[in-house]
């Protein structure tokens, strides 16, 4: 009996602990607006990665370009994101910003491919035009 006290004791006990470790703030900490900026970009470049780009090469690691955007290094990133993990309701709400401006970004890409859509069929449509009238004559 004794043995399940301890065994239920313990188990409770590994359970029940959290960690309250600080993370100190980092000297060169990013502000979040600009965080929010980074990571949609950091976003975008992770999904161009299986995206031919204008050399029909695939898998190319657009990171440091985001990184040199935004004049920081990785280093300074991984420790601003860090610190901001550890604070999750700000690092959350960082994260709906995000996803807010991917959605917009995405709605406004719809609409331009919809219209350039609109505009090539209308294109083939004239020339269709064109080429009956010809024939006609």
């Amino acid at each position: 009996m004794r043995k399940y006290f301890y065994i239920l004791f313990f188990s409770f006990f590994l359970i029940n602990c959290t960690s309250n470790t600080i993370i100190k703030k980092p000297d060169n900490l990013i502000s979040k607006d600009e965080m929010v900026n980074i990571l949609t970009d950091l976003f975008l470049a992770n999904g161009g990665k299986n995206i031919k780009n204008i050399h029909s090469q695939r898998n190319i690691n657009y990171y440091p370009l985001v990184f040199e955007k935004y004049q920081i290094d990785s280093t300074q990133f991984k420790e601003s994101n860090y610190y901001y993990t550890s604070k999750i309701d700000d690092y959350d709400k960082i994260l709906e910003r995000v996803d807010a401006r991917l959605k917009k970004l995405r709605d406004q890409y719809e609409i331009e491919r919809k219209l350039e859509d609109s505009l090539r069929k209308s294109k083939k449509d004239s020339i269709k035009i064109a080429n009956t009238k010809k024939e006609e004559a």
